[in-house]
């Protein structure tokens, strides 16, 4: 035998080992890099920092149309039939008079306890 035998031995299975680990690294990245596409496309982004998950792009015209669209609906379809305010109740200034407070009225609330009269 050879006394440069066992060196070429060891170097060619250091060379399969590496091969192999070169190989798997390769795969690895791949799978990597091809998970990181799909999940970038469905809004996940992953980064050495962490994750970041992106909510669905709204342009702000379309958010500003759909928000006022909400707030005119709720108002036309609420009403408040016991409030009059004097900025738009039209009714009392068409008709020329507005009606004073009275501030000599007081209703005294009921008394808890009736008094016995009689036997």
């Amino acid at each position: 035998m050879h006394p440069l035998a066992p060196l070429l031995i060891l170097l060619t299975l250091l060379l399969i080992i590496a091969g192999v680990g070169y190989i798997a690294y390769t795969i690895a990245n791949d799978v990597a890099t091809t998970t990181n596409k799909k999940m970038q496309r469905k809004n996940v982004i992953v980064t050495k920092d962490g994750m970041k998950v992106g909510v669905k792009e709204i342009r702000e015209e379309r958010y500003v149309d759909s928000t006022q669209n909400f707030l005119v609906k709720a108002w036309n379809y609420s009403s408040w039939p016991a409030y009059k305010s004097r900025f738009w109740n039209k009714d009392q200034q068409q008709q020329g008079h507005v009606q004073q407070r009275n501030p000599y009225v007081f209703n005294p609330p009921a008394p808890l306890f009736r008094r016995r009269t009689g036997n």
